[in-house]
């Protein structure tokens, strides 16, 4: 991973975190060439020739992603550890409900799904490495090593965070995830 995102140019590496900010506002499922190397100051051309592909170019925004991923979960696991799972569920929906981090989170479903969807290719591995972070993450958090809890917690977590990109009903999630973190 950080290979694809430390090799090249400076102007590759300000074309990454360009076109990054830019499917975090579009997505990365239709995104085109064309508009997009418009919206980022370069060509299609040069696009093709820094990243190989789209498929490249999309290999190279999903490890970016990625990186602010494991941003979050490095924050998590730097929070003093939770007296309970229900505790740390708590801590990590706070993170997820925050608006500032709808656009990462979008961006992040929507590679999810594409990953399961298309489980190879561009996309291959990365939902299932996803579940591993989550899960490492709520471990580090609590302490537990009961894999069958972590999972469900990352199950609640998962489905309220789908609901909530949904619907933006932060209100009824948040008191749903806190029923379940109280039990």
């Amino acid at each position: 991973m950080d290979d694809l995102l430390t090799s090249g140019s400076a102007r590759r590496q300000e074309l990454i975190e360009k076109a990054y900010a830019y499917v975090l506002g579009s997505g990365l499922t239709d995104m085109s060439l064309r508009p997009l190397a418009a919206a980022i100051g370069s060509s299609p051309r040069v696009l093709l020739l820094l990243f190989d592909s789209k498929d490249g170019l999309i290999r190279v925004l999903l490890a970016r992603s990625r990186v602010d991923q494991l941003a979050l979960l490095d924050r998590i696991r730097q929070l003093p550890p939770a007296d309970s799972l229900g505790a740390a569920v708590t801590v990590v929906w706070q993170w997820l409900a925050d608006p500032a981090h709808r656009p990462l989170l979008a961006l992040w479903l929507e590679a999810y799904t594409r990953s399961v969807a298309e489980p190879s290719g561009v996309w291959a591995g990365f939902a299932a490495q996803t579940v591993d972070d989550w899960l490492t993450a709520l471990a580090d958090l609590h302490g537990t090593s009961d894999a069958a809890d972590r999972t469900l917690a990352l199950a609640v977590l998962r489905g309220a965070l789908l609901d909530l990109l949904a619907t933006g009903d932060k209100h009824r999630l948040t008191e749903s995830v806190r029923r379940y973190a109280a039990r």
